[in-house]
């Protein structure tokens, strides 16, 4: 078996190729901008303009500092295919993993929680996006200790994880789509591991994600389903031990009174 060190060594060879990739695209689209400047540099010449756009050309700092933060910053809330360094792994990149990242193949994920271990088979064939982002991230021990933060104990059976601020609003820098093996039926059976989105945007996804602990139908919106990542092989019956202790509120939906910490998340 894999262990952890072994993991996020593999994991970092994921990412220097990443990042290598990155900085090729970046080289080529430097490479345009630089042949557009040598051309409105000619222009310029025949109009006496070439000292000043000298001193434009070799300054790099200041402005263009200024214009990195602003692309980085527009990368982030659209989506775009512009690329930006990866400052702390993948939860600061702008982009996810590749889906080639989750090998085509079933990968076992170890859930350590407070409850118990939860144990699941993740599809990466089925849903190669999203099995290659919660791949990445646990590697890099994104999900370590982070709580669950909302149980729905009417309509739908769900415990919702992997919101490291555990509000509901969490994530990483990136979001992703489309939706991925979603059941056409729009039944979910208990063990279910779903990808948790943004209602009616099937681009919205992250770390977020619900396993489900009851047989539920949950209907599909203007964007489809949700997409199916895993089932668990073992620990559904620590998930329904939750949901036997209802919310903190006793409402139907909210924080588990039975706190939920995911203490270690491991994959081989």
């Amino acid at each position: 078996m894999t262990t952890k060190k072994q993991a996020k060594a593999q994991a970092l060879k994921r990412q220097q190729a990443y990042e290598e990739r990155i900085a090729a695209k970046r080289r080529k689209r430097e490479h345009g901008i630089r042949v557009t400047a040598i051309v409105v540099i000619a222009a310029l010449v025949l109009g006496g303009g070439l000292a000043v756009l000298l001193v434009a050309l070799n300054n790099d700092g200041g402005s263009d500092a200024a214009a990195s933060t602003e692309e980085s910053t527009s990368e982030a809330t659209s989506g775009s295919d512009m690329d930006v360094d990866v400052v702390s792994g993948w939860a600061a990149s702008a982009e996810p993993p590749d889906p080639s990242y989750a090998e085509d193949r079933t990968w076992t994920a170890t859930l350590a929680t407070s409850q118990g271990d939860l144990v699941a088979e993740l599809d990466g064939a089925a849903a190669p996006q999203a099995v290659a982002s919660f791949v990445a991230l646990a590697e890099e021990g994104y999900f370590d200790g982070t709580e669950c933060h909302r149980l729905t104990t009417a309509g739908i059976y769900v415990l919702q994880c992997g919101d490291p601020t555990a509000t509901g609003t969490g994530g990483p820098n990136y979001r992703y789509g489309p939706i991925e093996n979603a059941p056409e039926d729009d039944v979910y059976p208990a063990g279910t591991i779903a990808m948790a989105r943004v209602g009616g945007d099937g681009e919205s996804m992250g770390s977020q994600f619900f396993i489900v602990y009851e047989d539920s139908t949950i209907p599909s919106d203007s964007a489809g389903g949700y997409t199916v990542l895993g089932q668990l092989v073992d620990g559904t019956d620590k998930v329904v031990a939750v949901a036997d202790a209802g919310t903190i509120t006793g409402d139907t939906d909210g924080r588990p009174a039975k706190s939920v910490i995911v203490n270690e998340v491991s994959v081989s």
